[in-house]
């Protein structure tokens, strides 16, 4: 298997920032970007309340190939979170279960994948945070290549490694590293405003008030 590994360091965010990160929405953080960064509609979790909140660890693969993936699994720090660019195919799953067994052992954060997976019921079992594009029973095969730690694109968005993974029911969004700070300053910001918008309702004001948008009688 040709595998290439492009040396990409990068700022390892501490346990304090993240736990700041854990109380910022991804619908937020995209907002705070110009409702940018935001995945396809098509990646979505597994199981309904799971979430992402960690630094991305990126791989590209073959189409229906998990070699690569398989040696980042080996190679990822706890916490960090695989994202694959698989081309999007739907039809060839590229991720399962004896895989999420590693993943989980090695206390990985999740995964997204843009492609597809099985044995999701075992992902399930396991509490394995997998977002994806499709669900099928055809497996990969392995030894064709890809980059480890490379810049993708999945599912629309590019991504680093070292970049903050952002998941819930809603979908996924990716702040790049460099603008980490600035944006989750803006995001706590945000939701204080928000949490201001909530108040105001509760009390009888209306949204058009709130917003300056024009009313109707």
């Amino acid at each position: 298997m040709a595998l290439l590994q492009q040396d990409t360091p990068f700022r390892v965010l501490s346990d304090e920032e993240l736990d700041a990160w854990r109380a910022i929405p991804p619908a937020v953080a995209s907002d705070c970007m110009n409702r940018t960064q935001v995945m396809s509609a098509a990646i979505k979790p597994i199981r309904e309340g799971q979430s992402l909140c960690g630094q991305a660890r990126t791989v590209t693969t073959m189409v229906g190939d998990c070699g690569p993936i398989c040696a980042l699994i080996s190679a990822a720090r706890p916490g960090e979170i695989v994202i694959v660019d698989a081309g999007g195919v739907e039809d060839t799953a590229v991720w399962g279960g004896v895989m999420t067994e590693e993943a989980v052992h090695r206390r990985l954060g999740g995964a997204v994948i843009d492609g597809a997976v099985r044995d999701v019921a075992d992902m399930r079992k396991a509490g394995f945070a997998m977002f994806c594009r499709s669900v099928v029973p055809r497996g990969p095969h392995h030894g064709f290549g890809g980059t480890v730690d490379g810049l993708v694109s999945v599912a629309g968005v590019p991504v680093r490694s070292g970049d903050l993974v952002l998941g819930n029911d809603d979908g996924v969004v990716v702040v790049p590293l460099e603008q980490a700070d600035a944006v989750l300053a803006a995001a706590q910001a945000h939701l204080l405003k928000e949490e201001g918008w909530v108040r105001d309702i509760r009390r009888g004001v209306p949204i058009p008030t709130i917003f300056e948008f024009p009313s109707v009688k």
